[in-house]
């Protein structure tokens, strides 16, 4: 079976620090650049999995950048190059401490509080009347607090953002317009793929004064894709959607009696889940970007990974 990546521990020139996050490990060099290794850990319900999935890492760098490539004309972002299919290196930035999520349609954690009578999200007021999976009037801002580790994000609503000081009135305003025109860029080329991007979350920083986006892109893990075929159809029957998003492992573990509360454990992941995992990302991927996947050689995945950053740290 190929092989997953699941820990790192480089020693970079001119390395400062490094954060090892839920999927992600980044590397400061020279409080300049960062190194982003997208591994292959998997996470749901804020809990990181036993077990890495192949090419995950590999699928979601390769998706984040081609769509920060694809949008660089909205907004600057913090990409300069990508010397490994698992690694992004961009300029670092002060990240504001919100996560801009920006929804199209009424589903998820929304739906089920306006199920539960909320007419109000993030101080965003909803239409009386509405269903599941129903696309709103415009798209709508609800942003979050970035949560530290092991803590959850929550709701936050621009008067409480302005009102805590997390950005200036100009700041936010300019987060506001990268948002929706980001969404709308990202709902096109979705549409050229067959596919509706349902909502996704952006997280944006500073870099010498200027606003730049950071992190992924619409990828699987931080957005939600409907098949545009068959959409109306299931909505006017009030049928679940078919959806194109890692969903399917949330799906697998509750099914399996973990939801990530105290107490419970996560089921065996067997080689065989583990490869499904994998497949569907795969799926994923080449549904999203239109471009068959093409499977690095994972023989020698931390060798081939600190060579390739070594040989751009030097140029």
């Amino acid at each position: 079976m190929s092989k997953a990546l699941t820990t790192t521990d480089y020693h970079f020139p001119r390395q400062v620090s490094v954060y090892h996050g839920k999927v992600r490990d980044v590397y400061n060099i020279n409080n300049e650049k960062l190194i982003m290794v997208v591994t292959d850990r998997i996470s749901a319900f804020d809990v990181v999995l036993p077990e890495g999935i192949p090419y995950k890492g590999q699928m979601l760098n390769q998706i984040a950048a081609k769509f920060l490539d694809a949008t660089q004309d909205i907004c600057p972002n913090w990409k300069l190059a990508a010397p490994d299919p698992m690694v992004t290196v961009g300029v670092m930035c002060q990240g504001f401490p919100v996560e801009m999520i920006v929804r199209g349609y009424l589903c998820g954690s929304a739906w089920r509080a306006y199920k539960a009578g909320a007419r109000e999200i993030c101080g965003v007021r909803l239409p009386e009347g509405m269903r599941e999976n129903e696309k709103f009037p415009h798209p709508i801002i609800t942003p979050t607090t970035k949560a530290e580790m092991g803590m959850h994000d929550e709701d936050i609503s621009k008067e409480e953002i302005l009102a805590r000081g997390l950005a200036t009135p100009e700041e936010y305003e300019l987060l506001e317009r990268y948002t929706l025109a980001l969404f709308e860029r990202g709902s096109r080329m979705a549409a050229e793929r067959g596919l509706i991007l349902v909502d996704t979350k952006y997280e944006f920083g500073k870099h010498n004064g200027k606003i730049y986006l950071m992190d992924e892109i619409h990828t699987p893990d931080s957005s939600r894709y409907f098949y545009l075929e068959g959409y109306q159809e299931r909505f006017e029957k009030e049928e679940p959607q078919r959806q194109l998003s890692k969903e399917f492992v949330r799906e697998w573990l509750m099914a399996n009696g973990f939801q990530g509360k105290e107490g419970q454990q996560v089921p065996e992941m067997t080689p065989e889940i583990v490869s499904s995992i994998s497949d569907r990302y795969i799926e994923l991927y080449e549904h999203i970007t239109g471009e068959t996947f093409i499977k690095a050689d994972t023989e020698h995945l931390t060798e081939r990974i600190e060579k390739n950053v070594l040989d751009y740290l030097e140029k």
